[in-house]
């Protein structure tokens, strides 16, 4: 009997650590796909970005930005509060084709901070015939009502 209770504690001990290293994996494997699946889709906002931008759509540009009063954009002008006054910047700063340029965008790093928000840093490079503009960025994007939403921007 001594024998047969060793036999039945062992097997039970072994079918948990089994059962735990199998959800333990399926987690983790969960996880990581949905970390491709915001990069994936914060990469076709930025994209969208680009060719917005290169039409001078700025309007379809902002189109990445959390439509709201608490957006902060942070520039070489400082601290910028809201959608409106970041459109509004935006239309002041390049009025016509020629200041906005084409835009290319280049991705350094996309990392998660918590639940849905993640951090891009990078490049972007304007070609312009007035003389080009380049510069480095970090934003932040938030899943917001189901779409990637740009809640944080710093430029320069």
């Amino acid at each position: 009997m001594k024998y047969f209770s060793i036999v039945l504690l062992s097997f039970l001990c072994l079918s948990c650590i089994s059962i735990k290293a199998d959800v333990t994996t399926e987690t983790a494997e969960m996880r990581e796909s949905d970390v491709n699946m915001a990069e994936a889709g914060i990469r076709l906002i930025m994209e969208a970005q680009e060719i917005a931008w290169n039409k001078h759509d700025l309007e379809g540009f902002m189109k990445g930005y959390w439509k709201s009063d608490q957006l902060k954009f942070y520039g070489g002008n400082g601290l910028t509060l809201g959608w409106e006054k970041t459109l509004q910047n935006y239309k002041e700063r390049y009025p016509t084709k020629a200041e906005s340029g084409t835009l290319r965008f280049v991705i350094n790093d996309i990392s998660k901070i918590e639940n849905n928000n993640y951090w891009v840093m990078g490049e972007y490079h304007l070609i312009r015939p007035i003389g080009d503009a380049n510069g480095v960025f970090m934003i932040i994007f938030k899943k917001i009502n189901g779409q990637w939403k740009i809640v944080a921007d710093m430029s320069c």
